[in-house]
């Protein structure tokens, strides 16, 4: 009687703790340099070869909102996020709201082979 009550808290803590730990993960990806995030619409001496395509996240505390959306990439499959941008909207009680955006994108397989010799591929704006 009491679980039907309290609903099911056990799916909550491990859906909860799931998303903790690729937010870790995703953090130490960043921190480390293996996943680059630039406001250019490229990544110097990368090609790009595939666009995954929008992720944005929004939130109250800037790092979660940031690497909120960096995991949304992860997911994707993305190697990178190009195109950064973030918004902050302050509101009259004093809180501010952050916006983050940009677009995932995965390398070209080239890179591995050190490059075709045509320079980076960039998106166009």
């Amino acid at each position: 009687m009491l679980f039907l009550l309290g609903g099911n808290d056990k799916k909550a803590r491990k859906a909860e703790a799931a998303q903790t730990e690729n937010l870790e993960r995703v953090r130490e990806l960043f921190v480390s340099g293996r996943f680059p995030v630039v406001t250019t619409d490229g990544v110097e001496d990368r090609r790009i070869g595939r666009v995954l395509g929008l992720v944005a996240c929004r939130g109250y505390d800037s790092e979660e909102t940031f690497f909120g959306m960096a995991a949304r990439a992860v997911n994707k499959g993305a190697q990178a996020i190009v195109g950064y941008q973030e918004n902050v909207a302050f509101h009259p009680d004093g809180s501010k709201y952050f916006s983050c955006y940009g677009t995932a994108v995965q390398f070209s397989r080239e890179d591995k082979d050190g490059g075709n010799g045509n320079g980076p591929l960039r998106l166009q704006a």
